[in-house]
């Protein structure tokens, strides 16, 4: 005879049945009504399709259906609710109809209850039997799980140490190199000032030479002079005429011609000065990478002294490119006054091309050809 439990057991199956087929059987509805929408949605969408090519009338005639169509998915939807609902209220005055004989038949198993405190003793017994297992079972994991802690807790120290001792071992590496390379650039700059020392003598000497050569040719000139004594020609007069804007315009040269070379020698003045710059940001930039130890020193590199060299033709471009434009502001200054375009030496007017050419220029092509001044 089976026992009571074994009886709520199976009663408590076949309600799990009952309920899973009843939500088996509702999601099918559901998911036969979904898939009738869908079918219903596909249909109305190719109907509105087509019905683009008609007239307004039929557009209108559409929206009802399609209306008329939700209205219906919409009651269908409520009475599935209902249907639901009433399926789930039969099911609970079940359970409860069950409930109720559970307990008649509860209370008339009461006279089986030594049994059952006997079993129940035993599954007790077992049941802390299985909790003593499960404690020791978690205690080794913990055990292990420490175990294993301490183990990644070691390696990572020690990983750790080793990326310390690999950052020391690099600034230590660095901190060498760029002795080496200060080393290497003290070396350079004896070297250079050296080199420097030597070129200054030797060009003292020179300048020596040279003075002592242009000593003996002014002699020689002078005692030429002194034979044929010449008549220095007399310098012309400067006719000045109308001054507007900052400009003294001249007889030879008028108001347009000297704007448009103070213009232009502005604008020369403009990009030399750029360029000036650049050239002293390149020369400090070079000095920098010296300092920074980035440039090999040794006799396998040669890069020390081809800085050098690329930083002394810097610092010369760089200073004549200043020196034009000192002739610049000069030749400026000249406007103003009226003293422009004007040889300093025979005081004759200089050519317009010539001008346009070199505009800072204070000679004309034959007194620079015949060694008069300097351009």
């Amino acid at each position: 005879m089976p026992s009571a439990s074994a009886k709520k057991k199976a009663l408590v199956k076949k309600n799990q049945a009952k309920k899973a087929a009843a939500q088996k059987a509702l999601a099918k509805k559901k998911s036969d009504l979904a898939k009738k929408l869908a079918a219903k949605k596909k249909a109305e969408q190719a109907k509105k399709v087509a019905a683009q090519k008609k007239i307004a009338a039929q557009k209108a005639l559409a929206k009802k259906k399609a209306d008329v169509a939700k209205k219906v998915a919409a009651q269908k939807k409520i009475a599935a609710q209902k249907a639901l609902a009433k399926k789930k209220a039969e099911f609970a005055k079940k359970v409860a109809a069950q409930k109720k004989a559970d307990l008649a038949k509860k209370l008339a198993t009461q006279k089986k209850l030594a049994e059952q405190k006997a079993l129940a003793l035993k599954k007790a017994e077992l049941a802390k039997k299985v909790a003593a297992k499960k404690a020791a079972d978690a205690a080794r994991k913990k055990a292990m799980r420490e175990k294993e802690m301490e183990r990644k807790k070691v390696a990572a120290q020690r990983k750790k140490d080793l990326a310390l001792r690999q950052k020391m071992k690099a600034l230590a590496a660095k901190e060498a190199a760029k002795e080496k390379a200060r080393i290497a650039a003290e070396k350079l700059a004896l070297k250079a000032a050296q080199e420097a020392e030597k070129a200054r003598i030797r060009e003292e000497k020179e300048a020596a030479r040279l003075a002592l050569a242009a000593e003996k040719e002014a002699a020689r000139e002078a005692a030429l002079r002194a034979k044929r004594k010449p008549e220095p020609p007399p310098r012309p007069p400067i006719v000045k005429t109308e001054f507007a804007d900052g400009i003294q315009a001249t007889k030879e040269f008028d108001l347009k011609f000297l704007a448009s070379q103070r213009e232009l020698m502005l604008e020369k003045k403009g990009v030399l000065l750029r360029q000036a710059l650049r050239l002293d940001d390149e020369a400090n930039s070079l000095i920098q990478d010296v300092e920074m130890g980035d440039v090999q020193f040794d006799e396998e590199g040669g890069e020390g002294d081809t800085m050098v060299v690329e930083r002394s033709r810097d610092l010369m471009l760089s200073a004549q490119a200043r020196q034009i434009v000192e002739e610049l502001d000069a030749a400026l200054e000249r406007i103003k006054t009226g003293e422009y375009g004007y040889s300093v030496h025979t005081g004759l007017p200089i050519p317009r091309e010539r001008l346009k050419a070199i505009p800072e220029t204070t000679e004309s092509v034959l007194e620079r050809v015949g060694g008069i001044g300097r351009r």
